[in-house]
Formats: C-alpha cells, structure tokens, sequence
C-alpha cells in the first residue's frame, strides 16, 4: 500500500486528480493549491460553482494552511470526532481558492477515519479534495468501477479499495459563529454533538 500512496502522492503534486477510498464512499482528490486542478475537478464533476469543495488532512497543525482561527468548540469536537466522518467548517484564510472556499469565505476540513484516505493526507502532508466521486446528481461511486464508468480517463489514478460501506455522508457542522450548526446530519447523530 505505501507504495500506491506515495504515487497517489505525486500524481497530486503534478496536478493530477485522483480517486480514493473513503471510509464511506470514494472521493475525488486535488492538490489544494493548485487552481487548474480545481477547475478540472469542478468541470468533469459538473459541481455548480456555488458550492464549496471540503478538504481533507492527515494532522491537526494542519488546519492553519487553509484556516484563519480556531475555536474552543472546534478544538473539542476535533478531539472527540477526529480522525472520522466529522467535517469542520472553519473561517478560511486569505487567498484560498474560490473552488475551495466558494466564495463563502469559509473552509470545510476533516481528518478522515480509518481507511486509504486517513494515509494519504497523512503522508500527503497537505490539504487535498475530499469531494464524493460523482458527477453533480449522481449517487457516489462505492467502487473503482463506478469511478471509472462515471469519469474514465478524465481522472489521473483510480485507487482500487474495494467496495466502501457507503451508508450515510459525513456530519457536517459550521462552527464559525462560535456556536454548532449543523448544517447536514451524516454518520455521527446530531445528539452526539450537544
């Protein structure tokens, strides 16, 4: 496996897209910084421009690459839920790609659990896409078959994990007005989170 990560890796850095195994579902995958990738991922997904495109990263520290502050609240939840299916909306930093942040201003993140996607942000060591592998209206791709008969050759590397457990999305709190708001009930029960 250590060696499919560290391809994985470098397709990212020279500004492929790629797809992996999430412990939900698979997620398609680009570089943070690099806005021609994101423009590739908005375009082959047919993702309205509105909608902002959540990261993933393999550590806490981080957070400060793509987020201007953290909050109590949010360094508790972090500590209950992470690594796992708990994504974090953050106050963005300055300069965050609009693909990313959506013109919100906001940025979404999780540490994801166990699974290919925790090993590659950890190895990646930088924020990368963790947006479901599925044009815009279509279920997300459980399998690397579906990846591929959704997207072909328009995607740089297909990691082949299996079938995901699919089930629900990850929970999805905004914590930037110091308070949490859940803004779509996924794999951990809003009842968990109050």
């Amino acid at each position: 496996m250590e060696q499919v990560v560290h391809q994985a890796v470098d397709t990212l850095k020279n500004g492929g897209i790629i797809a992996y195994p999430t412990e939900t579902f698979y997620g398609l995958g680009a570089k943070f910084d690099l806005e021609d990738s994101l423009k590739t991922l908005y375009d082959i997904k047919q993702r309205p421009e509105e909608k902002a495109m959540p990261l993933i990263i393999g550590n806490k520290e981080l957070i400060t690459i793509v987020a201007k502050s953290v909050n109590k609240i949010a360094v508790s939840l972090m500590d209950r839920f992470w690594p796992g299916p708990l994504i974090l909306i953050f106050p963005a930093i300055e300069g965050l790609s609009k693909y990313i942040t959506a013109g919100t201003h906001k940025v979404a993140v999780r540490i994801p659990g166990e699974s290919f996607a925790l090993h590659l942000a950890k190895t990646a060591n930088f924020p990368i896409t963790a947006t479901s592998a599925n044009p815009s209206g279509l279920p997300p791709a459980r399998d690397a078959e579906t990846v591929i008969r959704y997207f072909g050759d328009k995607i740089v590397l297909v990691i082949d994990g299996s079938t995901t457990s699919g089930g629900l999305p990850s929970t999805l709190v905004d914590i930037t007005e110091n308070k949490i708001k859940i803004l779509r009930e996924g794999v951990i029960d809003k009842k968990l989170l109050t």
